[in-house]
C-alpha cells in the first residue's frame, strides 16, 4: 500500500530495503501469506481437506517453513521440491508428487522417504511404482491424473486440462487402468487427481471436472472399484488488476456443495492464490530513453527476474515506489491513467525484445535511480528466475510487521561460475 506519497509493506517502507540490499530484489509479506493461506482454509473447513501448497508457485525454504507452520501440506513437482519440502521439516506423508515427466530415481527417492502420494500421469509411471512397492512389500499410495478435457480459459501455455494437453490420462481410458492395478499388491490406485489449468478465474470449469470426475467414481464403483480420494488441484486466481479473480468463498460456494457428502478425501493444491500478491519485484531505472515512436524505462530488473511477462505476456502492474501523494495509484488496472503521467514501456537490460515488464504503460515523471515496483510477483516470479547473459539472480526478502529480513542472498559472479571451475 502507498502511505504519504511512499510504498510500505507491512509497516516497512520499501525504499528501505532497496537501500539496504539493493535491487532488483523481491519484496514478500509474511501477513499475506498467512492471510491467504488461512482464508482457503476456512472457506473450506467443511471437506477437511489436504491443503498442498505448491511449491512450484514460491519454493524458498523460509516461506514453504512458514506455511508449514501454519498447517499446509505440499504439492511437487519434482525430486528438487520433494526435497525442499523435506527440508523444511515436513512429514512426507504430507507430500504430494506430481509431475508428468518423473524419473525412475525421483519416484524411487519418493517411494523410499514415503512420500504420502503419487499423482500418476502415465502408464509407465504406474508400472515403475508397481514394481517399487512390490519391492518394498508394501503398497504405494497413488491417484491417477484424469484429463476431463475442460477448457480453463487460461492462456494455452497455462492450460492443462483439455485433451491435447501433455498432461493426465484421458478420461476414457481411466476407467480401464483402475481396473487393470484394482487387485495390484503394489500399488494402491485408489485416488483422482484433476487439475486444469492456472490461472482459472472461473468457478465453472471446477464445477464441469468434478462434475465428470464424479461420474466416473460412481462408473467404477458398479465394477468395484472404490475410489476413496479426489485431488481438485489448483489454479485459483489471484487478483493482479482489481478483482478479476473469485474470492476463497466463491470457489468454496461452487465446490463444496458437490464434494461434502461424498465421503471421498479431498486434497487441493493452491499457489498463486496463495503467494501472488504476496510479493512484489523492486527494481532501479538505469535511464530513460526515447525514440522516435516510443518511450522506454530501463531498469535493471529484468525477463532473467521475472520472466512471466515475456513468456506469456502476462500483465503485472508496474509504479514507481515513491512517486509522491499526487500519483498514489487508486487501483491497478492497465488502464489507468492519472493527470501528469506518460505513456512508457518498461524494459529491462537483456539482449531481447521480449524483456520487458511493462508495455504502453501511464507512468509518472521517472528519471535515474527511481525506484519501480512490479506487482503481484511472488507467484512464479522468483522460482522462475535464470543466469541468461551472466546475470545474478536477485535476494528475496521477508517483512514481518516493522522488520525484515534476508531470506535469499543474492547471488555473485563466483556462484555463477563455481560449478564450471570445480570440473
Amino acid at each position: 500500500m502507498y502511505t504519504n506519497g511512499g510504498l510500505v509493506c507491512e509497516g516497512v517502507p520499501v525504499a528501505t530495503i532497496s537501500e539496504k540490499f539493493g535491487t532488483p530484489v523481491y519484496v514478500y509479506s509474511q501477513r499475506a501469506f498467512i492471510e491467504h493461506y488461512n482464508q482457503l482454509a476456512s472457506e473450506f473447513r467443511e471437506l477437511n481437506p489436504k491443503l498442498c501448497f505448491s511449491i512450484k508457485s514460491c519454493h524458498n525454504l523460509h516461506i514453504l517453513r512458514l506455511l508449514r507452520d501454519q498447517g499446509a501440506c505440499f504439492d511437487a513437482v519434482s525430486g528438487g521440491e520433494v526435497r525442499r519440502a523435506v527440508e523444511v521439516g515436513t512429514d512426507p506423508q504430507d507430500i504430494v508428487f506430481a509431475g508428468v515427466g518423473k524419473t525412475e530415481a525421483e519416484l524411487k527417492y519418493a517411494v523410499d522417504i514415503g512420500v504420502g502420494c503419487f499423482n500418476v500421469e502415465t502408464t509407465t509411471e504406474l508400472e515403475i511404482l508397481e514394481n517399487l512397492g512390490n519391492q518394498a512389500n508394501r503398497p504405494v499410495q497413488a491417484a491417477l491424473r484424469v484429463n476431463p478435457d475442460v477448457d480453463a480459459g487460461t492462456h494455452p501455455y497455462t492450460t492443462t486440462g483439455k485433451s491435447e494437453n501433455k498432461f493426465g490420462i484421458e478420461i476414457s481410458q481411466a476407467k480401464d487402468l483402475f481396473l487393470r492395478y484394482s487387485q495390484s499388491k503394489g500399488l494402491n490406485l485408489s485416488g483422482i487427481h484433476l487439475h486444469i489449468g492456472s490461472p482459472v478465474n472461473s468457478t465453472e470449469p471446477y464445477v464441469e471436472m468434478i462434475t465428470k470426475a464424479l461420474e466416473l467414481i460412481a462408473d467404477l464403483k458398479k465394477a468395484d472399484v472404490n475410489i476413496e480420494l479426489i485431488n481438485i488441484g489448483g489454479g485459483y486466481g489471484a487478483n493482479y488488476e482489481g478483482d478479476e479473480a473469485p474470492s476463497a468463498e466463491q470457489y468454496a460456494a461452487a465446490i463444496v456443495p458437490l464434494l461434502k457428502n461424498s465421503g471421498l478425501k479431498v486434497n487441493m493444491e493452491p499457489g498463486r492464490s496463495i503467494s501472488a500478491n504476496a510479493g512484489i519485484l523492486v527494481a532501479k531505472t538505469t535511464c530513460v530513453k526515447k525514440s522516435r515512436t516510443k518511450n522506454f524505462v530501463i531498469t535493471d530488473g529484468a525477463m532473467t527476474d521475472l520472466f512471466r511477462p515475456a513468456l506469456y505476456g502476462a500483465y503485472h502492474f508496474v509504479w514507481p515506489v515513491n512517486p509522491g501523494a499526487d500519483f498514489e495509484p487508486p487501483h491497478r488496472s492497465r488502464d489507468l491513467k492519472l493527470d501528469g503521467t506518460q505513456l512508457v514501456d518498461i524494459v529491462g537490460p537483456v539482449c531481447e525484445s521480449s524483456d520487458f515488464l511493462g508495455k504502453d504503460r501511464w507512468l509518472p515523471p521517472v528519471q535515474k535511480g527511481d525506484l519501480i515496483a512490479v506487482f503481484s510477483a511472488g507467484a512464479y516470479g522468483a522460482t522462475m528466475t535464470s543466469q541468461y547473459n551472466s546475470r545474478c539472480r536477485p535476494p528475496e526478502v521477508l517483512v514481518n510487521g516493522g522488520k525484515f529480513r534476508l531470506i535469499r542472498r543474492r547471488e555473485t559472479f563466483d556462484d555463477l561460475v563455481a560449478a564450471e571451475r570445480e570440473v
